[in-house]
């Protein structure tokens, strides 16, 4: 298992995640990171806020980022 952080850009705004989460794979981290994306999005779109701009930045125990997830992707609109 490997740690992994979720840190979330928004344009000069960066929150980090000072505890991760321990995932078997970046693919794990992934569909964390997703899971993760949409529950934020649903509490911003309650609120009334603008949803564009945040990415999650997904960095692995060594501090490397290994993914950059735009909040926005995992939204489904057909």
């Amino acid at each position: 298992m490997t740690r992994f952080y979720f840190h979330i850009r928004d344009g000069a705004r960066y929150q980090e995640d000072p505890d991760g989460t321990e995932c078997s794979d970046q693919q794990a981290a992934h569909e964390e990171a997703v899971v993760a994306a949409r529950e934020i999005l649903a509490v911003k779109v309650r609120q009334g806020e603008v949803i564009d701009g945040q990415v999650f930045e997904i960095t692995d125990d060594t501090g490397t980022i290994v993914e950059r997830l735009p909040l926005k992707s995992v939204l489904r609109i057909e």
